[in-house]
């Protein structure tokens, strides 16, 4: 697997954007696949009956086009949340798994050096996820995406993850953590599910990294959470205040959490320069990433002038964790 690697961000070209999506469309393929087609008509897909209208999407063209006015010399692309589909049973996420990751990887080898791909695995069912990327040794892939929350039987603690986690950390894979839905009926009005219900998920699956000692125990992984790591780090004093007065269920044999959170990366997507310099007090200024979330709207479509995106400048991957996602 490819390696990722990031040198400082100036005002005029960035290195890296480890957050930005795409959506693989092979008409014939999905004709073999229940609950999504094509939809000719207007060019888009329908998920499970909901069409997905972004049509930036389905065009690496016009990401690559993108790249290219805002400086940005290379992008990591993951498959966006309404592509989870998280209520799949087993064979169903396998294939389904199977048909994005193919397409992700078709995408990437046409612009092998612009282009890298974070390939999908089916948390919800442990068995399958430690499988798949296990096939994956190897492949022209850049690193994993994985579903934060968005499922509530998904658990990041759950012992059933640890043959997954100890395979990411033999390679020294870089692993993005994004939001899927958020399962609280009180969201649903006013986009609170995104604006709100985002944030809380990804701090849900840090924080279950956290307590069950996944960053220590397995520190070759490079673990990056979408949107400046969503509230995680608001919450990390209070962990490490439950940790310190030993509150009932917080494991004592655990990584201090404030310790633990130096180990995660976050993309820059705070969209307040308070929100980023916390980010960076609680990862450290070298984690945080740029990240833009291109095409949707509630990213960084012009890093250039957003001034919340300003402080990530100098931000880098550091060079001795610039490994392979393959076996080293």
């Amino acid at each position: 697997m490819e390696p990722i690697q990031s040198e400082a961000g100036t005002a005029s070209a960035i290195a890296l954007d480890v957050h930005a999506h795409l959506v693989p469309v092979d008409t014939a393929a999905l004709r073999r696949l229940d609950g999504v087609w094509w939809r000719d008509a207007d060019g888009v897909l329908v998920i499970d009956g909901q069409p997905l209208r972004q049509p930036d999407l389905y065009h690496p063209g016009r990401l690559l086009a993108w790249m290219a006015a805002q400086g940005v010399q290379r992008a990591l692309v993951s498959v966006p949340p309404p592509l989870y589909r998280q209520q799949l049973d087993a064979p169903a996420a396998r294939e389904w798994a199977r048909y994005l990751n193919d397409g992700l990887m078709v995408m990437a080898s046409r612009h092998r050096e612009r282009l890298g791909a974070l390939l999908h695995l089916p948390m919800e069912h442990a068995a399958i996820a430690h499988a798949l990327a296990g096939s994956y040794d190897g492949a022209p892939c850049a690193g994993f995406a994985l579903a934060a929350g968005g499922n509530p039987a998904l658990d990041y603690g759950d012992p059933a993850h640890r043959p997954l986690w100890e395979l990411l950390d033999r390679r020294g894979a870089f692993v993005f953590l994004h939001p899927g839905r958020c399962g609280d009926g009180r969201l649903a009005r006013a986009y609170l599910d995104n604006l709100l219900g985002n944030p809380y998920e990804t701090a849900l699956a840090a924080t279950q990294l956290v307590l069950a000692d996944v960053p220590r125990q397995y520190p070759r992984i490079r673990f990056c959470l979408a949107h400046a790591g969503g509230l995680f780090p608001a919450a990390c004093g209070r962990l490490q205040r439950g940790f310190d007065t030993g509150r009932p269920g917080v494991p004592a044999g655990i990584e201090p959490p404030l310790q633990a959170a130096r180990r995660f990366y976050a993309d820059c997507i705070a969209h307040h320069p308070a929100g980023l310099r916390l980010a960076a007090e609680v990862f450290g200024a070298s984690h945080l990433l740029f990240g833009s979330d291109w095409p949707f709207p509630m990213g960084i479509p012009s890093p250039g002038t957003d001034g919340s995106a300003c402080t990530w400048r100098g931000a880098a991957m550091p060079q001795d964790h610039a490994t392979t996602t393959g076996n080293t």
